[in-house]
């Protein structure tokens, strides 16, 4: 399979994904292809459904904490909230202000195959819960108001065209 950086407009995004049943090779080889694109673009997470795979994998990197989450399920959430700037990788150019639980527990998977649980706040919580949702099928822009969606119609726009031109090539 090849792998690519998949930008709004691109089905796959919208999309509930599917457990991994299983940690093997191919799962290790998804997610150093994951870490690569995420580097490459300057990320500090992805989820798997962003490079067209629909299953529930994430990898994240913030503050050389670096990390693979197979299966990822959100355990608790603090009832304590910030709003913070977020951007996404298959929204290029596109930052805006979300609200989100200030700290997070998670259960997951690890790549040597235990389950494990981490328990972060600050922007890992807020890359978690980011990352997270895309395995749902859910955009960072599906959380903000309707008014803040229209100031950022044309830039949506735009990126539904540039994905519609890159589909004809592939």
């Amino acid at each position: 399979m090849r792998y690519f950086l998949r930008i709004y407009g691109d089905p796959v995004l919208t999309k509930r994904c599917e457990p991994m049943n299983k940690v093997g090779d191919e799962v290790k080889v998804i997610s150093e292809k994951m870490f690569e694109i995420m580097y490459a673009n300057e990320g500090i997470g992805l989820a798997a459904p962003q490079i067209g795979v629909s299953k529930r994998m994430v990898v994240m990197e913030v503050e050389k904490d670096s990390i693979t989450l197979i299966n990822p399920e959100i355990i608790w959430k603090s009832d304590e909230t910030e709003v913070g700037e977020e951007g996404c990788l298959s929204f290029p150019g596109i930052f805006t202000e979300i609200e989100r639980a200030s700290k997070v527990k998670v259960k997951y998977i690890a790549l040597d195959g235990e389950e494990k649980e981490i328990e972060r706040e600050g922007i890992s919580a807020r890359v978690l819960q980011h990352e997270i949702d895309h395995l749902d099928g859910i955009l960072f822009i599906d959380r903000i108001s309707v008014a803040r969606r229209e100031l950022l119609r044309k830039d949506l726009e735009i990126l539904k065209k540039q994905y519609k031109k890159r589909k004809k090539v592939l």
